[in-house]
């Protein structure tokens, strides 16, 4: 179980320094390190430059941690406004960070945890017009330790709304301090379906599946090496892959993608099979 949480935002982002400022105010010592006591609790961590280059990151100060949470920006083509939650790591080409067709660990049930209160306290402050979503795993920095991103998007507007990155930071307190491990879910990879998983966001919200890293279908082909990744960098032990059968509309890639499965043992369930 994790104990010693590191909060990382970049000195340059509106949004991680809105959601750091916010999160100072639970933080009773802020000179006092969880590092120095046996209980739960996190520090701060601020760099200098974009938190999405491990090269910008002091890893051995990263490695003294149970768990990293990214606090961040989130950009997009339309300028939606969202929080979002993503794990972290490429697919394919490496063009923001991290290592081509590597990606960095995570924790389903921690993700799960987390998206679960951030949903309900979005639903409490009556915050309006955010769409609160995961999204599939992508980008910077590739690190040993296990972590999570959270992020405001997507215009100036939204990085320094105080009330959402208060939100945000109420999220991140409740969901260390309350973390106690996987006392009911079932562990899964999440396969298909767009960037911003809509179905597997019901899932991770209603339901007693944990999901981890998401390959979404346009990193199709999805390749044995991928789904062997997903699993590897997952702390939890996989139960099996969650399939968005519509959304992997080529019966052809759906076809390969359960004969990968099956030659590893893995079980597999389609998105509409979860109660």
């Amino acid at each position: 179980m994790y104990k010693k949480f590191l909060i990382v935002a970049s000195k340059l982002d509106k949004a991680g320094t809105n959601i750091t400022t916010q999160l100072s105010q639970f933080k009773k010592n802020p000179l006092s390190s969880v590092l120095q006591k046996n209980e739960i609790g996190f520090d701060f961590y601020l760099v200098d430059k974009e938190i999405i280059y491990a090269e910008n990151l002091d890893l051995e100060k990263i490695s003294k941690y149970d768990f990293i949470i990214f606090a961040s920006k989130h950009k997009s083509e339309k300028n939606m406004k969202a929080i979002t939650i993503h794990t972290v790591g490429n697919w394919r080409e490496a063009r923001f960070g991290g290592e081509r067709g590597k990606i960095s660990k995570t924790s389903a049930v921690f993700i799960k945890h987390l998206f679960e209160k951030l949903r309900l306290n979005c639903e409490k402050s009556g915050i309006k017009g955010y769409d609160i979503t995961m999204e599939a795993t992508h980008h910077g920095p590739l690190i040993e330790k296990p972590c999570v991103f959270v992020e405001i998007g997507s215009t100036e507007t939204e990085y320094g709304d105080r009330r959402a990155g208060f939100v945000i930071a109420k999220t991140i307190l409740e969901a260390i301090e309350g973390f106690r491990g996987n006392p009911y879910n079932e562990v899964a990879i999440a396969l298909g379906g767009g960037h911003y998983c809509l179905n597997f966001n019901k899932i991770q919200e209603k339901s007693n599946v944990a999901i981890s890293h998401v390959i979404p279908s346009y990193a199709i082909p999805i390749t044995e090496e991928m789904i062997k990744e997903a699993i590897e960098k997952t702390d939890e032990e996989i139960d099996f892959a969650l399939i968005d059968w519509k959304g992997i509309e080529n019966a052809e890639e759906r076809k390969k993608i359960i004969d990968i499965l099956e030659k590893n043992y893995i079980q597999w369930k389609k998105t509409a099979e979860i109660n």
